[in-house]
């Protein structure tokens, strides 16, 4: 067997890893579904464990629905509602549930294994070990973000900032799984001093993450279902609506701050991604892999700002929202790996 001390690369583990990041995917697109049916809520425990199993009888099942009419959303906005609607919501949140835990699985069990056959590269150890520690923050802040829909009477949905933090959670693992896999493919970095273009990649990457972040907020507040024409907002370039009883009602919870939030970020990304994509192009220094990268991650921010154009102006329809939540995680995933790949002269 390969030991610690003779490799700092491992195909194996580069491929356990990538097929990780694709659960993950795969838990924030049904994750998505979950946020666009409305049915995020329609479980109102937390239980690790004996929660992977669904309702088995009707009596459950009614048990179950029995839970569900005492929480806000229910009597808010779903009263009246019948067994066999509830069983339709309940089925994607039971299924994002247990993706999570397949992901929890996929990614302790195989763990065990390359550590106890000694197969992990010992510069990953602790980075592994750090995305295991996310993976299970992520789950516990999952519960946090459902918590305040049940408990808050004022909300028939989770609250935006926590469905913000727990989205950011999910690609922030999705972008750690894909970077630590590429190094575990490849071995260790040949540079040592961060090059001007480094900074240029990590700031871009970075940019498209804030821009997940700010449509978490935009989908926690149901914003995309409001200011339907672009690029105008009702008619005005700046909505009247936009500002709340407060700094953090305006940031968090104002539907026309977050979506002009969300808009004028995007037309931001969109110059820095086709400049940087440009420069690239021009320069000595990147080798021609890092310079399609570069024309990878503008491209795919300009199919994603069409995308969110035609998202928005068709009221968010479950398939479109879908596809561009997928995108974002792809994007995402690019710019993760142009970040990576400057790093490699």
């Amino acid at each position: 067997m390969t030991s610690f001390l003779r490799s700092d690369r491992s195909r194996p583990v580069a491929l356990w890893l990538f097929a990780v990041a694709l659960l993950v995917l795969a838990m924030v697109v049904v994750g998505g579904a979950t946020r666009l049916t409305d049915s995020g809520l329609s479980i109102t425990e937390w239980k690790p464990v004996t929660g992977a199993l669904p309702p088995m009888s009707a009596g459950d099942w009614n048990e179950e629905f029995a839970r569900y009419r005492e929480i806000p959303q229910y009597q808010q906005l779903n009263k009246g509602m019948s067994l066999e609607a509830f069983k339709a919501i309940y089925w994607w949140e039971w299924s994002h549930r247990l993706l999570a835990r397949v992901v929890g699985l996929a990614f302790a069990a195989p763990l065990a294994y390359f550590l106890i056959r000694r197969q992990l590269p010992k510069r990953l150890i602790w980075r592994c070990v750090g995305l295991l520690v996310l993976g299970g923050l992520q789950a516990v802040v999952g519960w946090w973000m459902v918590s305040s829909g049940l408990s808050q009477s004022q909300l028939v949905s989770v609250a935006p900032e926590r469905l913000t933090v727990h989205l950011g959670l999910a690609f922030a693992l999705l972008a750690g799984l894909v970077w630590t896999a590429l190094d575990a493919w490849t071995g260790a970095p040949r540079q040592t001093v961060p090059s001007a273009w480094n900074l240029r990649a990590l700031g871009l990457a970075a940019l498209i993450y804030v821009q997940i972040l700010l449509g978490a907020l935009v989908a926690g507040n149901d914003a995309g279902l409001v200011y339907n024409d672009w690029p105008l907002m009702n008619g005005a370039w700046f909505p009247k609506e936009y500002a709340g009883a407060s700094l953090w009602a305006t940031l968090a919870h104002s539907q026309a701050a977050v979506q002009l939030h969300h808009r004028l970020l995007a037309y931001l990304l969109l110059i820095v991604a086709v400049v940087a994509a440009v420069g690239a192009q021009r320069s000595r220094y990147l080798p021609g892999g890092v310079k399609v990268l570069a024309l990878a991650v503008a491209g795919a921010v300009v199919l994603q700002a069409g995308m969110g154009v035609a998202t928005l102006m068709a009221g968010v329809p479950l398939w479109l929202g879908l596809l561009h939540q997928v995108m974002a995680a792809l994007l995402l995933a690019l710019a993760t790996a142009f970040a990576w790949r400057v790093r490699r002269p």
